[in-house]
């Protein structure tokens, strides 16, 4: 898992830097030259945002489905709870991180949408700052948080391949105990 998780996540990032970049060279975006820009900028930016929630769906179904195989292995084979509630952690130490990079990603298009002057938003800015800067402000958040948060799950994935390595391997040991086949 940790070698499909680092490519999916590193393009993930790669797309949310390319984004920001595309954001950066759009300097009056009334002009129409600064239309083709803002069409890739859009696109790219929700395909940004449904990739990005992607990765983050498929850590946590992981972690779904290994803690259910814990529980599951333990049960049967009588395991010690320590493995299952060590996954329980590292699934619920990643949960709110991947809630608070689902809501910034929304929060920058929010901010993006209301920052487009052809939107009837009329949004004009937040505490003294342009809606452009505020948008600004939110991608560099965005995109420095979401890269933090896919190293932290980066490790919780390590960690609990290690745990599922190590219950395989009592399993085993019992099952050459028992006589049964491995």
């Amino acid at each position: 898992m940790t070698r499909i998780f680092m490519t999916l996540a590193s393009v993930s990032t790669m797309l949310l830097v390319a984004v920001f970049l595309i954001g950066l060279n759009i300097d009056d975006p009334k002009l129409p030259e600064a239309q083709s820009l803002i069409s890739w900028h859009m696109m790219l930016a929700l395909s940004g945002l449904v990739f990005a929630a992607l990765v983050h769906a498929l850590v946590l179904t992981y972690f779904m489905g290994t803690g259910r195989w814990m529980e599951d292995v333990s049960k049967a084979y009588q395991l010690d709870n320590h493995f299952q509630e060590e996954t329980k952690r590292l699934k619920y130490r990643s949960l709110p991180l991947m809630s608070l990079c689902l809501v910034l990603l929304l929060v920058t298009i929010g901010f993006g949408a209301a920052a487009d002057p052809a939107s009837k938003m009329g949004f004009g800015g937040w505490i003294g700052l342009s809606a452009g800067t505020c948008h600004m402000l939110t991608a560099i958040a965005t995109v420095a948080i979401n890269f933090w948060t896919n190293l932290r799950e980066f490790q919780a994935i390590e960690r609990n391949g290690e745990l599922v390595n190590e219950v395989m391997k009592k399993v085993r040991e019992l099952r050459q105990a028992r006589g049964l086949p491995v």
